[in-house]
């Protein structure tokens, strides 16, 4: 099972809707997706319209009670299952600071159904606490949302510390995969400037030994689009909601670069009627 963990520190970035409608795109390929909230906020669960009822166990029971990771699935979709949360996940911060092994005990719990997906997506909190922690220590690939703002890259290089730290304590072979541009606004100067800086830094890191050496900005960027907003209020990724869209469209070019296909155009032009097709079919045959 591919492992990835989905991380950005700074909130309001597209992290839980890269997440859950990368997974669905992934899906729609034929991959048997694992998605993983691991945000006290829960966002991914109520993207999916998966709310938990009284009693029903979740991430993190999974976490502090060590109950086994299959009994807390929640299938939500053809071909993707569900790991759920809760604000109840704010506590397992405070309850595992004094566990011994604190840190593996997601990839732990993961392990009896690694056989069971082929690709795993883990939406994190907006910190670099110990949930954070796990889910990269779980992980052997990071992906990063990014808007292109002024202070994109100072927060990047701070949670590229932290990837740094665990890949040389707990987790060697974790690896930032690459960043994918959300929110992207093509015609402002500042976004373009944002990229260029990006690039170029990752472009120094090529030939050493850190965990960004091979990382890459997707071609495909997410860009601006109301109906990404709308579907998570009907509890639907975009490809069940609005399959013709721009979001629909970036998202499944994203999935296609992701599994090692190439894009073309930044997300528009000569593919775009290729995606559109693709999520169209999916929505005619669900």
């Amino acid at each position: 099972m591919r492992r990835i963990a989905v991380i950005n520190q700074k909130g309001g970035v597209g992290k839980t809707t890269t997440t859950a409608n990368l997974g669905a795109a992934l899906a729609n390929n034929g991959l048997r997706v694992l998605l993983v909230d691991l945000d006290p906020q829960g966002h991914l669960t109520l993207h999916f319209g998966a709310e938990l009822r009284d009693g029903q166990p979740s991430i993190y029971d999974v976490l502090t009670a060590a109950t086994p990771v299959g009994d807390v699935l929640v299938k939500v979709r053809d071909r993707v299952t569900l790991v759920p949360a809760d604000i109840d996940l704010a506590g397992a911060e405070v309850e595992l600071i004094s566990v011994t092994g604190r840190e593996v005990i997601l990839r732990e719990a993961l392990d009896p159904i690694e056989q069971e997906h082929d690709i795993m997506l883990i939406d994190c909190p907006p910190s670099l606490g110990i949930l954070t922690v796990n889910a990269l220590v779980a992980s052997t690939e990071v992906l990063i949302p990014l808007q292109a703002h002024f202070f994109a890259l100072q927060g990047l290089s701070k949670l590229l510390d932290t990837v740094t730290l665990v890949r040389q304590r707990i987790n060697p072979k974790l690896h930032v995969g690459g960043v994918v541009l959300c929110m992207y606004e093509s015609a402002t100067r500042l976004a373009g400037e944002v990229v260029d800086d990006l690039v170029k830094f990752l472009d120094a890191s090529r030939g050493t030994a850190c965990a960004w050496a091979a990382a890459r900005v997707y071609q495909t960027s997410i860009r601006r689009n109301i109906k990404l907003a709308e579907s998570c209020s009907f509890g639907q990724t975009v490809f069940d909601y609005a399959p013709r869209s721009h979001g629909a469209i970036d998202y499944a070019r994203l999935a296609a670069e992701v599994l090692g296909e190439t894009a073309v155009n930044g997300g528009v032009g000569t593919a775009e009627a290729g995606a559109v097709s693709a999520a169209s079919a999916f929505a005619a045959a669900s």
